[in-house]
């Protein structure tokens, strides 16, 4: 059975789970939202699509933006929260999680330099949480500004890639050239394995 994401244990505990760039300044502002000619790895935006958490990666990795992002947290509320993340009711995740595996995620995670950022992707355009925009809108805007380079790069790609993820849409190299208004042997050519891999996970966590 599948359930609907929880978000109120969060809210309600004021748990920050979505925080904008702090050091990095965008190089032009719209009401849309923000644009960062050289991309910013300092956006934290998790639960924005509907895809759930679906391997221990992903939960570890969520679990240490939390950490970070909410250094006001405790041992014991830390623990609290990912206990609740972990509750296949709360709708978070896809899998079931063992009592030691999440003692064990708990205590190396709690052990992580709240200094140190996790590893994080590259985002160059940034939406408003609350923007109006449909998302045929959005992806307007995502090719319009890619097309401010002479031509399409990995980057652009995987920018891409991740506004039509947060969008809950599904990625094909069809709707990435028509994005991007280039070519499908462009996409294919620009494309790297490790791009082509994210690409699977993505859809696979829809």
């Amino acid at each position: 059975m599948s359930y609907e994401r929880n978000l109120g244990y969060l809210n309600k505990r004021r748990i920050i789970y979505r925080r904008e760039p702090v050091n990095d300044k965008p190089t032009e502002v719209f009401d849309w939202g923000k644009y960062y000619e050289d991309g910013t790895y300092e956006c934290y935006d998790l639960f924005r699509s509907k895809a759930k958490i679906t391997t221990y990666k992903s939960l570890k990795w969520h679990f240490l933006v939390l950490w970070y992002i909410n250094p006001q947290l405790d041992q014991d509320d830390f623990e609290d929260l990912a206990k609740y993340i972990c509750n296949k009711r709360t709708g978070f995740i896809t899998f079931n999680v063992s009592e030691q595996l999440l003692r064990t995620m708990v205590y190396e995670v709690s052990m992580h330099d709240l200094e140190k950022p996790p590893n994080n992707k590259l985002r160059k355009i940034i939406f408003k949480e609350f923007c109006p925009l449909t998302p045929e809108e959005k992806m307007a805007i995502v090719g319009s500004l890619a097309g401010k380079s002479k031509t399409v790069q990995e980057d652009d790609i995987y920018q891409c890639m991740l506004d039509i993820h947060d969008e809950g849409l599904f990625i094909t190299i069809k709707g990435l050239a028509k994005i991007l208004k280039c070519s499908i042997r462009t996409i294919h050519r620009n494309m790297g394995n490790e791009l082509k891999k994210e690409k699977e996970l993505l859809n696979r966590e829809l």
